[in-house]
């Protein structure tokens, strides 16, 4: 895939997610599968900080300046520091749009940019920018996996007495 049809993925996928979470109700967006598993509630809340200071952030860096330390993450911490389950579904779905929408204006204002420019990072050495594009690109898609699955654990653990057998190979 060419980086422009990487930000092309971004935008739709960024579509995708926020259709998902448009049919959630509130019953299912806290409901967690298991100890340690995620909520949806949880899930968006990562992506908008995945969005806001990784991704986007990251790339920047790479792009303009490849020889800078990039700042640290923790996910896993941001989700118990942010207290993400009890966040606001509205607040938390606009928040990914507006982000999602900054990182799609920001990437389509790049003129003449060299996605091979490199960052060398202490755990995977030698990052491309382009190398982070179609990771953000591949984060997209682990989650939309991750939402969809949490979804039909979600059906299968609240149907009772139904089941959802018949649906799973």
């Amino acid at each position: 895939m060419t980086p422009d049809q990487l930000i092309e993925n971004l935008r739709r996928t960024g579509r995708s997610i926020l259709q998902h979470y448009d049919a959630i109700t509130p019953d299912e967006v806290r409901w967690k599968e298991a100890a340690g598993k995620w909520s949806l509630l949880e899930i968006l809340c990562h992506l908008v900080d995945e969005e806001r200071d990784d991704f986007r952030k990251r790339v920047s860096l790479t792009l303009e300046s490849p020889e800078k330390d990039w700042p640290p993450i923790d996910p896993e911490g941001w989700a118990r520091e942010r207290d993400y389950n009890e966040c606001d579904l509205a607040e938390m779905f606009a928040a990914f749009e507006k982000e999602r929408s900054a990182s799609l204006e920001w990437l389509d204002g790049l003129a003449d940019v060299d996605w091979s420019t490199e960052h060398v990072h202490p755990k995977f050495g030698g990052m491309k920018a382009g190398d982070l594009l179609a990771s953000w690109a591949a984060h997209d898609l682990l989650h939309l996996r991750q939402i969809a699955n949490t979804r039909v654990e979600y059906i299968a653990g609240t149907v009772a007495p139904y089941s959802t057998r018949y649906a799973k190979p």
